[in-house]
């Protein structure tokens, strides 16, 4: 059994303590938003926040993840209020076929956070997501919007 603390919510789950944290959110939790890419990773499709910071979800066991707060990318808005970086998306119609850009929304709403007026440099060594359709212009124009505004 564990005890997660997932999107201000808490969830006792029946799993074993060295399951991915990504399986026990998607398969325990059943917050779907949250995506298997690679497994390793390395994808940055599973990306979710722990404590506030980009984390990704497949390589984080559920005993690593008990007492921090995890938010992912279904807590992200503020009740129907979606979060800059999702407005943003929509803004830029960044996603093409969507199945990074959960992660992706959130390694950037981590860096955001963390850096507000990112440079190029910045985005280029914090958000190492991959997006095989290459939709990179559009999020770093996007990062770039809410940056300025």
């Amino acid at each position: 059994m564990a005890n997660l603390t997932i999107n201000g919510k808490t969830f006792t789950l029946d799993v074993e303590p060295d399951t991915p944290l990504l399986w026990a959110i998607r398969e325990n939790a059943g917050l779907t938003g949250t995506k298997y890419g690679c497994g390793i990773a390395q994808c940055g499709a599973c990306t979710v926040h722990m404590d506030g910071v980009a984390t990704r979800s497949c390589g984080i066991s559920v005993a690593e993840a008990e007492g921090k707060k995890i938010t992912t990318i279904e807590g992200l808005a503020s009740g129907a209020t979606l979060h800059k970086v999702q407005e943003a998306w929509i803004a830029q119609d960044v996603p093409q076929c969507g199945y990074c850009q959960s992660g992706m929304i959130m390694a950037v709403a981590a860096l955001l956070n963390e850096k507000p007026k990112p440079t190029d440099a910045d985005i280029d060594e914090a958000i190492t997501n991959i997006c095989r359709c290459g939709t990179f212009q559009q999020v770093r124009e996007a990062i770039h919007t809410i940056a300025s505004a």
